[in-house]
């Protein structure tokens, strides 16, 4: 008797998926008391090719908190870190203050000091720029951006914030940097693709970077040392997903996320900051 042949199967893997990725961190957060403008956070794009049915870590980073002007000023807070499946951007530098308040390093440099000429601190390697130099008499230097340094300050006036980037996925430009806090007699350094303006006078509280840009924070000045100000806190980051509109995104549940179809892909962008999610693709 013949037995029962039973055919030998071979198991075939799904095929791979390719998503296009932005990720930028928060924002820093601009000094206080003759503040410089916080750096953009730490930008980052490409394409990763990632496995069907796998959970991938996601986070979108905060922007570092403002600080106030009193004891003398503060450096400004440093943003959270964006992550993205194997993808980490560093977040932004907070801003320099008064003497001996140096920025503080991150994905991009905070703003220079005022009165010392400061230097920014440097960005992290292809996340960000340096941030501008303080003056010797007065002004504060910006933050710097995802694309370009911040500027320097000059005499009274604070420096702008270094520009930003355009993101290949929804062509909106990001990540900016900061603006330095200026005195009653000069300008205030404005902030750029989503960074805050700093403060001129006493008397002005520094603007926060916006939300889901990345953007520094503006520096304040505050040459009574009273408290009363604060800097402009770093904007939160941002990640932006996309992936052929074949393939569905599924997320645990902890981020707020929109998904729109177009052009026969899905762009995916996720917003809540602080929240530690994964993603998968089937």
């Amino acid at each position: 008797m013949i037995g029962n042949v039973i055919a030998a199967t071979t198991y075939t893997a799904p095929p791979p998926i390719s998503v296009q990725y932005v990720v930028i961190a928060g924002g820093g957060a601009g000094g206080a008391r003759v503040g410089g403008g916080g750096g953009a956070g730490g930008y980052l794009t490409n394409t990763v090719v990632l496995s069907l049915n796998t959970n991938y870590s996601l986070k979108v980073g905060a922007g570092g908190a403002a600080v106030s002007s009193s004891s003398g000023g503060s450096a400004g807070n440093v943003g959270a870190t964006s992550i993205f499946a194997s993808v980490t951007a560093t977040g932004g530098g907070g801003g320099g203050a008064y003497t001996g308040k140096n920025p503080t390093t991150g994905g991009s440099g905070g703003g220079g000091q005022g009165y010392n000429a400061q230097a920014g601190a440097a960005g992290t390697s292809g996340q960000g720029n340096t941030g501008g130099n303080g003056a010797a008499s007065g002004g504060s230097g910006g933050g710097g951006g995802s694309s370009a340094v911040g500027a320097n300050a000059v005499l009274e006036s604070g420096g702008a914030g270094g520009a930003g980037t355009t993101n290949p996925i929804t062509s909106t430009t990001l990540a900016g940097g900061g603006g330095g806090a200026a005195n009653a007699a000069g300008t205030a350094g404005a902030g750029t693709n989503g960074g805050g303006a700093g403060a001129k006078g006493t008397n002005t509280p520094a603007t926060s970077g916006t939300a889901n840009t990345g953007g520094g924070g503006g520096g304040v000045r505050d040459e009574a040392d009273t408290g009363g100000f604060m800097s402009g806190a770093g904007g939160s980051g941002f990640v932006i997903l996309k992936y052929p509109d074949t393939r569905t995104a599924t997320f645990s549940g902890g981020v707020t996320q929109t998904t729109a179809s177009a052009g026969g892909y899905k762009t995916s962008q996720i917003t809540a900051a602080g929240v530690s999610d994964t993603v998968s693709f089937a």
